[in-house]
């Protein structure tokens, strides 16, 4: 069964997206399904604005683990942050920049308590590169400009979705694991929207939204 299938009883696109904006508003995480034909993956994602410890724990406890922190290419500019290697030759061209922690506030720097800390510390426009140590427990993703309809990426959905919904431009997201420690999938991904009270969007439906509104994001 393909994802428009699958999303089907979270509504058309756009509400889908709808919904999910409304969430986020909210407080409340969202799933973001990429293309089928790209990972095919869903992460939750989270405000910074709103992001709480239980959140965090949910993402270190049903995720991968990996936290990141999606911010805009003029964010990670100000925090002064390099790319994680000066030749990227990944798959898809994930923009990780180096790890991060506050210096102030943290422990070890890998609780839940800790990473929020550091998450809000490094969001905060006010926070100068100085704020932070390098390396962290943090990972900062650095969005392409033009968001979802230069990249399908998850980091650039996650932006998007922040700007979309009047939030501040920056966003986390972990990718979600199957208990026996594999990939979620859309079936997957669709099953824990529904336990955790989720909406559902993909990549597609923000670049239909995009497209439908001629939205023109930072």
């Amino acid at each position: 069964m393909n994802q428009s299938s699958l999303l089907a009883e979270f509504g058309e696109p756009i509400t889908r997206v709808e919904n999910a904006l409304q969430a986020l508003r909210e407080g409340r995480g969202v799933l973001l399904l990429d293309d089928e034909d790209r990972e095919n993956e869903g992460d939750i994602i989270y405000s910074v604005e709103h992001l709480t410890n239980a959140q965090m724990a949910l993402m270190i406890r049903e995720c991968s683990g990996i936290v990141c922190l999606c911010l805009t290419d003029e964010q990670a500019n100000q925090l002064e942050l390099p790319p994680m290697v000066v030749d990227n030759n990944s798959a898809n061209q994930t923009a990780f920049t180096v790890t991060i922690e506050a210096k102030v506030g943290v422990t070890t720097g890998v609780s839940a308590a800790d990473r929020v800390t550091t998450i809000k510390t490094a969001a905060n426009p006010t926070t100068k590169p100085t704020d932070l140590a390098r390396p962290g427990h943090v990972f900062p993703l650095r969005a392409r400009k033009g968001g979802v309809l230069a990249r399908r990426g998850h980091t650039e959905g996650t932006v998007d979705l922040m700007q979309m919904a009047g939030l501040q431009s920056a966003g986390v997201l972990c990718e979600v694991t199957n208990p026996d420690g594999t990939m979620a999938k859309a079936p997957e991904i669709v099953a824990f929207g529904k336990m955790h009270n989720m909406p559902v969007l993909t990549i597609e439906d923000m670049v239909m939204y995009r497209t439908e509104f001629d939205l023109k994001l930072a």
